[in-house]
This record gives C-alpha cells, sequence and structure tokens, in this order.
C-alpha cells in the first residue's frame, strides 16, 4: 500500500496537475474567485486550500503571536484569532495595514474574536511600525508571521528582511500571492507586479542569503490549488 506521503509527492510533480492548478488560478481570477468566502462573517479573501493549509499549520504550531502585514476586511485576522481561540491560552493577533478602512474597523472591533486582535495602520516596511511590532513580539515563545500586503519583489523582499527574525523555529513564515510569478506576462495591468516582479521572486531571493527557513512543498503538493507556491516557509534553524 502507498502511504499518503508518497501520493502527495507524485501528484506534485504531475506537470499536468500542475498546469490546471494553474489553470484554474488564472481563469477563476477574473471571477474575483477569492471574494467568495467568509470567516465566522468577515470576508477572507482566500482559496480554501489555503485555509485549510492555515488550520493545519497554526494547530501544529500553537504559536503565542501570529503576525499578519495586510488587513483588508479582517477574515484573516478573525480566522486566526479563532483557531488561538480554539487552542486556548492567551495567544494574541497582530494586523498591520496601511489604510484599515472605518468600516472594516467597525465591524472587526464589535466581534467576537477582537479580543484576541490588535492592528496598526501603516507601512508594514515603516520603521515605526517595525519598532512597535517587535515590542509587541518581545518574550513570545513561537511567533509565526504571514505576508500579504504590497505583491511587488522590493516590498515583499523588505519585509521578509524585517519581519523573519521574528520567526521561531518550528514556525512559518508565509508568504502570500507567489502564484502570481506563474500567470501570464500582463496578468495585472492596474498593479506594480507582474511576472518577474511578485512575492516569489522576493522568496527566491531572500533564500539565497537566509538558511533559517527552507520551503515546505509537502504543503504546496498536498493543497495543489494555492495562492502561495514556495510560499510556505518552514522555519529550521
Amino acid at each position: 500500500m502507498i502511504d499518503n506521503n508518497e501520493m502527495i509527492q507524485r501528484q506534485g510533480a504531475d506537470k499536468q496537475l500542475g498546469q490546471m492548478s494553474n489553470d484554474f488560478l488564472r481563469l477563476t481570477g477574473k471571477y474575483n474567485y477569492t471574494y467568495n468566502f467568509s470567516w465566522m462573517g468577515r470576508p477572507i479573501i482566500q482559496f480554501p486550500q489555503d485555509i485549510m493549509a492555515m488550520q493545519e499549520i497554526i494547530w501544529r504550531v500553537k504559536p503565542d503571536l501570529i503576525i499578519e502585514t495586510g488587513i483588508a476586511h479582517g477574515g484573516s485576522l478573525i480566522f486566526s484569532a479563532s483557531m488561538l481561540e480554539l487552542i486556548g491560552g492567551d495567544g494574541q493577533v497582530l494586523g498591520i495595514d496601511i489604510d484599515i478602512r472605518e468600516h472594516n474597523r467597525v465591524e472587526l472591533e464589535k466581534h467576537p474574536m477582537f479580543k484576541r486582535i490588535t492592528m496598526l495602520e501603516g507601512s508594514a516596511v515603516d520603521a515605526d511600525i517595525v519598532r512597535q511590532v517587535c515590542d509587541f513580539a518581545k518574550n513570545k515563545k513561537s511567533v509565526l508571521v504571514c505576508l500579504d500586503s504590497m505583491h511587488s519583489h522590493a516590498h515583499v523582499l523588505k519585509e521578509l528582511a524585517l519581519y523573519s527574525p521574528l520567526v521561531t523555529r518550528g514556525s512559518y513564515l508565509v508568504v502570500f500571492d507567489t502564484a502570481i510569478e506563474d500567470m501570464p506576462e500582463g496578468s495585472y495591468p492596474d498593479r506594480p507586479w507582474d511576472k518577474g516582479n511578485n512575492p516569489k521572486t522576493a522568496v527566491w531571493e531572500f533564500l539565497k542569503q537566509n538558511d533559517r527557513f527552507e520551503i515546505d512543498r509537502e504543503i504546496q503538493n498536498k493543497l495543489l490549488i494555492t495562492v502561495a507556491p514556495d510560499g510556505y516557509l518552514k522555519c529550521v534553524k
């Protein structure tokens, strides 16, 4: 009998499946597919597969702190907080966004999971914001970081440099929207990112200079459909 791990490796190596996955991302993108889902009442703007992967990571790591750059409607903050609520203890979520819209702030602040959430408004690469995040992370035994704000190469590479030191051994640094690199050139005409200039290219450059992290390809091989290929980085040192 073939075990699950071998089957996961096989499907991850299946080029036809890989192309089908990319086609799915490309074809559903024009319908704003990721906007179809919510978590406990707040739009989460993620693929269900990636939500499942994050659930597995959070349950396994049991972080004291989850740091997320990019808030949007706040569904991901609510998801992370609800996972920490299930785990128990005093785990907190820290969300950062350059523009926290007032109507989103109002909805988040009245949510029952907001008791575990702190939000900072400002650029994730601003020195003062980084200082506040570092202060917040002091004395935390287990820290998980998720990057999902500006998707240009330069911005994500700077986020990786600033926030990777906060990630603890055995935890994860998750970089979303690396799949931009796998889409046809010109797929984002109204955005400052494209093929060759995106989170995945930033991850590749970051890993050339940092040996604390490695790509956990078992996750993407298992999911097949994910916005974060090469973006699930496990902290191994």
